[in-house]
């Protein structure tokens, strides 16, 4: 479901430009407002959410699909953690829908999709290792799990089969979300450049946290 905001990005206490193949990580306390912006339109923001206190309970892609009886995510939905614990909702989304299946790209899989020799490009698990190596806490390969793919589209078919299609979003649109407890956001900022998720053209997004 379209909805806007009405915050102000000039009162955020946060606001970073995340560039293509890039990752961000950073603690969002309880009660701030998060949002991320696709800056040029059709990239995807690979993300993972932990709660900042307890990192095994983490994002649960499962649990948030089957108690919204929905693959996709937009306005109002819950996200849901390992433990059953709502980490944050969705409170604004001019985008539409986002994708909760399509994974991360790896190397691994970019040779198997694509072609041997894509072996050596960089890929979202590549920045998620990164990502959870600089944060420390002890979180390292295991801590990467199910991730929201934000911006993405990534269409069921009716036999069950995922497929990679032309994004849907659009320069300046944008996903805001409540913390509903103190977590930590990783996003891989997908460098991927083997299907159209991102228009074959990585690009920069922007990040934006109120108090």
């Amino acid at each position: 479901m379209l909805t806007e905001s009405d915050r102000n990005p000039t009162e955020a206490c946060h606001d970073e430009v995340v560039l293509a193949g890039d990752h961000w990580i950073h603690e969002i306390r309880a009660g701030q407002t998060f949002r991320i912006v696709d800056l040029e339109g059709n990239q995807a923001a690979d993300t993972l959410f932990y709660d900042a206190h307890d990192p095994a309970n983490r994002y649960s892609a499962c649990d948030t699909i089957r108690a919204q009886r929905n693959l996709y995510l937009t306005t109002g939905s819950r996200l849901l953690s390992t433990g059953g614990d709502v980490l944050l909702t969705i409170v604004a989304d001019t985008c539409g829908r986002h994708d909760t299946l399509g994974g991360a790209c790896s190397r691994e899989s970019n040779t198997m999709r694509y072609a041997l020799e894509k072996e050596h490009m960089h890929a979202c698990r590549d920045s998620f290792l990164c990502g959870v190596t600089e944060w420390g806490h002890g979180m390292g390969k295991r801590d990467i799990t199910c991730n929201i793919n934000f911006f993405m589209n990534v269409p069921v078919t009716p036999d069950g089969r995922l497929t990679f299609a032309d994004g849907i979003s659009a320069p300046g649109r944008y996903v805001e979300m409540r913390a509903e407890r103190d977590v930590i956001a990783l996003i891989s900022n997908c460098p991927q450049l083997n299907n159209p998720c991102n228009a074959y053209n990585p690009t920069p997004v922007r990040v934006l946290i109120w108090n």
